[in-house]
This record gives C-alpha cells, sequence and structure tokens, in this order.
C-alpha cells in the first residue's frame, strides 16, 4: 500500500517539473525576443551626426563612388587623389591654362594618328583603330532630368528662405554664404574645387573611422549651440517682426 501511495506523488512532483521547465523555457525565449527590441531601442537613442540614419557608405551614395571617398581600394582612390593634384599644381602653381592644355594635347594626338595611318603602308603595318565615339541620347537625357531637378529644388529651397517663413534657416544661409565669400577672397575657383576634393577623401575616411568619438563630441555641442539659440531666441529673435507662417486659405 505504501508503494502504491508514493506513485501519485511521484507523477504529481514530475507534472509539477515539467510545468516549470515548459515556463521557464517559455520566459527565456520571451527574453530573447525582447533582446533585439531592446537593442534597437538603445541603438535609435544613439547620436549620430546630421541625424543620419544610415552608414557612411550609402549615405555617400554607395557604389564605386563612395569606395573611391572612403579608400576601399587605397590604389584607385590615392590614384585620383594624386591625378587632382597633379592638375591643380598644373594648372595653379605653374600657371598652365586649361584651353592651352587641351589644345596640345589634340594637336599631339592628331598629329601622332595621322602620321601613323599614313606610315602603316610603309612599314607593313595594320592601320591604328579609331574608335567611333558618340553620346547616347538616353545617358544626356538622365543627365539633363536629374540637373534639372537638382535646380528646381534649389530654387525651391531659396523661395522659401526668401518667404520669411523659417528665420532659422535664413540665418544659417545667410553665415554659409558669409564665410563662402570670404573664403572667395583667399583662393580661386580652381583652388576652393581642389580644397573640396581634398576634404571628400579625407574628412568621410577619418569620421567612419572614429565615428563613435565625432558623434559624442557633436552630441555635446548641439546641446550647447541650442542652449545658446535659446538664449538668442528669447532676447532678440522673439522681438523681431516675422513674415505670415501660413498663405491665407482661399474661399
Amino acid at each position: 500500500m505504501a508503494e502504491h501511495a508514493g506513485e501519485p506523488e511521484t507523477l504529481i512532483e514530475k507534472v509539477t517539473e515539467k510545468i516549470h521547465s515548459h515556463d521557464s523555457s517559455s520566459s527565456s525565449s520571451d527574453s530573447d525576443n525582447e533582446k533585439p527590441s531592446k537593442v534597437d531601442s538603445i541603438q535609435s537613442k544613439i547620436f549620430r551626426l546630421f541625424g543620419r540614419e544610415k552608414p557612411v557608405h550609402k549615405v555617400l551614395g554607395g557604389g564605386k563612388p563612395a569606395d573611391v571617398f572612403l579608400w576601399r581600394n587605397k590604389k584607385i582612390s590615392g590614384g585620383v587623389l594624386g591625378g587632382a593634384t597633379a592638375l591643380w599644381i598644373l594648372f595653379e602653381l605653374l600657371e598652365y591654362h586649361f584651353i592651352t592644355l587641351v589644345c596640345h594635347i589634340l594637336i599631339l594626338s592628331l598629329a601622332l594618328l595621322f602620321l601613323w595611318s599614313n606610315a602603316s603602308t610603309f612599314i607593313n603595318k595594320s592601320p591604328p583603330h579609331i574608335p567611333e565615339v558618340q553620346l547616347p541620347e538616353k545617358c544626356v537625357l538622365e543627365v539633363a532630368s536629374a540637373l534639372r531637378a537638382e535646380i528646381n529644388l534649389a530654387f525651391a529651397v531659396l523661395r522659401d528662405i526668401a518667404s520669411g517663413r523659417d528665420l532659422r534657416k535664413f540665418l544659417g544661409v545667410i553665415a554659409g554664404l558669409w564665410v563662402l565669400s570670404v573664403v572667395g577672397k583667399w583662393c580661386n575657383f580652381l583652388t576652393l574645387f581642389y580644397i573640396c576634393f581634398v576634404l571628400l577623401h579625407t574628412v568621410p575616411v577619418l569620421y567612419e573611422k572614429y565615428e563613435d568619438q565625432v558623434d559624442s563630441f557633436a552630441e555635446k555641442a548641439t546641446i550647447e549651440i541650442k542652449k545658446q539659440y535659446a538664449v538668442f531666441d528669447a532676447k532678440v529673435l522673439s522681438k523681431i517682426p516675422k513674415g505670415p507662417l501660413k498663405d491665407k486659405k482661399k474661399d
């Protein structure tokens, strides 16, 4: 009788153990499912420069241009930067003119091809194969369409700024144009273009390497700028009369 009385107790214990093990496994699975959401929420709270949500490679457009700017292939990136430096030295330091360079290259190329074509009959060699170069209509139309869209966007932004709806954007554009005018006094367009080209080949790769440190510093600087802007807004900007924020609705 004692043996038969002990059997129900063991069965009950086994059932309770199975229930506890099932509850623990379900709770662990729930915690595992909660981990990615917690990680995503933490990552979403991380401050990124200019509020970006994509990697630097995607921000630069992806593809081969982004690979060049981020030095994915050091030989290609070095060659592009070296070629740009050589052109800058040629035109800026040596004061060689662009039209003169193009004309000299064309004169040399045409003279070599002309002599080769005429001399091939005397030296028993085949004449040079000169490929037929034509610009595809589709490519030209795509470039023109993209350029048109960017110009229209620039006009829309300028119109929005001039309408007096956003004082912060207006002050930012005025400050940027003033800085550009000051830089324009120091160097010409070619030097400015070369400086921007060098910055495109150095700043993105350095930012990608020290991304966390730069974002942390930018977060602190942004908080401080917002504090100073709030003070400036309260003391100066709030006292300036503003234009209509919204267009009047048509009846």
